[in-house]
């Protein structure tokens, strides 16, 4: 069975919501096919009116040009078992892209020596923005002109680098890692980041031994972390028709982008509640009246949703959250829903002002009456590989770097026997 299925769907990268079919026979089996869902032999019909799984889209398997997950044999469903994630190459890796912190001078050392490392030892090509080769301090630097003078260098928005890039290595904090994901709106490759921040939640290894992590990597087998984006549409000049209770929508799609923290929707500059309607799969579930919601991926959950009070739920969770920001109500609680739903936001009609909407807090832009947001969960996840494992880093962090559970340890009774009584 694992045989027959592997080569069904086979084309991982072909693989979006429209052309994903699951079979309710099968466990789940993925089925790739366009428009049409082409099932084996063995495979009974299916209810073909079933547009998505609640378990969200197959995440994407290839990584950029040469990376991909390391096949498991004993695999079947098409889910495969997160502490089984091991990063493998097709062909070695050889374009490597070196993403820094701006405006941080502490970090020129780190970024020349990497840069060194890569290109004269390791015989990379190596990717920088720009702004950063061309930065006054590496300019000025004379030992460091022959390795300047080898970088190759793209303008983000102009330069389309997403189908040479082997390896993506991050210098800084978690906004390098979130920088890293927009640059790439398909397939992103693995993702290395070395905590050179301030928090430093997503950036998991320490540079001191970069030269051993990174060799560790490209041999292969290294444990990742699918980290599951979103994937976000604004639509103008909505029409709306009515199936039943659920509502459709459609119109012009002015902005699509894929997310990995979260959508937050707010009321701007307007001194009065936003009022906005939340939709899951057309249908009408609450309205928010209050500063904001946020819909945020698990790696978004200790984000900005964690200090509007969400749980923080682990990155290799399947789900959507959706978080209030100061609601105007005491029973509004954070909730999470399956990954495989789309959500839809829109203004409500009686709103009193317009609301405002920005994408891992970059391309703040106005939503008006007539307009509407629509999330679902992107079939391009970020591959961010990991130092130890996917379960360790993660719990590391939430003690390191947000003092979870920080507590001084109560005192040990002396006499256990009277643990009940009070003294006199």
């Amino acid at each position: 069975l694992s045989d027959i299925v592997e080569k069904v769907c086979e084309p991982f990268e072909l693989i979006t919501n429209n052309w994903l079919t699951f079979c309710q026979y099968c466990c789940g089996v993925s089925v790739c096919s366009f428009g049409k869902p082409q099932l084996p032999s063995w495979c009974p019909p299916i209810d073909t009116q079933r547009a998505h799984f609640l378990h969200g889209p197959y995440p994407a398997t290839h990584f950029g040009p040469k990376a991909c997950i390391l096949p498991n044999p004993t695999s079947v469903m098409h889910i495969q078992d997160p502490a089984s994630q091991r990063l493998t190459w097709n062909k070695p890796p050889v374009n490597v892209l070196v993403i820094r912190k701006i405006r941080d001078e502490s970090l020129f050392e780190p970024f020349k020596e990497l840069c060194r490392f890569l290109v004269e030892e390791k015989q990379m090509m190596v990717y920088v923005e720009r702004r950063v080769a061309d930065d006054a301090s590496l300019s000025k630097d004379e030992a460091f002109g022959s390795i300047r003078n080898q970088l190759c260098t793209f303008r983000e928005g102009y330069d389309d680098i997403s189908d040479c890039i082997d390896l993506i290595i991050c210098l800084g904090g978690d906004g390098t890692l979130l920088y890293a994901s927009s640059l790439f709106q398909g397939s992103v490759p693995p993702v290395m980041a070395f905590h050179l921040g301030s928090l430093g939640f997503l950036t998991p290894f320490k540079f001191e031994s970069y030269k051993t992590e990174i060799a560790k990597v490209f041999e292969g087998n290294a444990a990742i972390t699918l980290r599951s984006r979103l994937k976000v549409k604004v639509v103008k000049d909505i029409s709306k028709t009515t199936e039943g209770s659920i509502l459709k929508v459609s119109g012009l799609c002015v902005c699509v982008t894929q997310v990995l923290n979260e959508v937050v929707v707010d009321r701007g500059p307007s001194s009065y509640l936003s009022n906005v309607d939340l939709y899951l799969d057309g249908r009408l579930i609450t309205s928010v009246q209050g500063d904001g919601v946020i819909v945020s991926t698990p790696t978004g959950s200790t984000a900005y949703a964690a200090a509007a009070g969400a749980s923080m739920i682990h990155p290799n969770v399947p789900a959507i959250m959706v978080t209030p920001i100061c609601p105007h109500s005491l029973s509004f609680r954070p909730i999470v829903v399956p990954a495989g739903v789309e959500l839809m936001i829109t203004l409500s009609p009686d709103a009193r002002n317009t609301a405002w909407v920005s994408f891992d807090g970059r391309k703040r832009q106005e939503i008006q009456h007539g307009d509407c947001i629509k999330i679902t969960t992107s079939c391009y996840p970020v591959p961010s590989i990991c130092c130890h494992d996917l379960v360790y880093d993660w719990f590391e962090s939430l003690a390191q770097c947000l003092h979870w559970n920080v507590r001084k340890r109560q005192a040990r009774l002396a006499d256990v026997s009277d643990s009940s009584d009070t003294e006199n």
